[in-house]
C-alpha cells in the first residue's frame, strides 16, 4: 500500500525515543526540531532480507493544541517524511518534534521547510554517523 507506514519504518518504543534524544544531532526549523541519531545496534524490527530504511518518530505535546490539531500535525509529518525520503540516510532514526500548531500549513509547506534545511540535515546526518554510540 503506498500510504502505509509499516512498523519497521517507525520509532516505536520509549527506549528508542530516549536513545535518539540522548544521542541526537539537532536541526531546528521554524515549526520543527528534527533529531537525527544512529539506532542502537541490532535495532528491533530490522529484517535482514530487506535494506535498512530511515525510521520516523513524531512527538507533539499538548501545548501545540487539542487532539484534533495534534493528530493532523502527525499526519502532515508522516506524509512529508514519505515525500522527502531522499533527505534521510537509511541508517538513521529521525524524531520530529512539532514546536507549534501547523493549522495553516499543508504537506507541501512542510516539505519545503525541510528542503530549505537540507544542507543542515545532511551535515548533522554525517555527524551522527561519524560518532556512533558506544564507540
Amino acid at each position: 500500500m503506498p500510504g502505509a507506514f509499516p512498523a519497521r519504518e517507525r520509532v516505536r518504543k520509549r527506549s528508542e525515543y530516549l536513545h535518539v534524544q540522548a544521542n541526537a544531532r539537532r536541526v531546528v526549523t521554524p515549526h520543527f526540531v528534527l533529531l537525527l541519531a544512529v539506532p542502537v545496534a541490532g535495532r528491533a524490527g530490522s529484517v535482514p532480507s530487506q535494506p535498512p530504511c530511515a525510521r520516523l518518530g513524531v512527538t507533539v505535546s499538548r501545548r501545540v493544541g487539542n487532539a484534533v490539531i495534534r493528530n493532523r500535525a502527525k499526519r502532515l509529518v508522516r506524509e512529508a517524511f514519505r515525500a522527502t525520503r531522499d533527505l534521510w540516510r537509511p541508517d538513521l532514526d529521525v524524531v520530529v518534534i512539532v514546536r507549534q500548531a501547523l493549522t495553516d500549513l499543508t504537506c507541501l509547506d512542510v516539505v519545503q521547510e525541510w528542503r530549505r534545511a537540507a544542507r543542515a540535515i545532511e551535515q548533522r546526518s554525517r555527524d551522527a554517523c561519524r560518532t556512533r554510540p558506544g564507540e
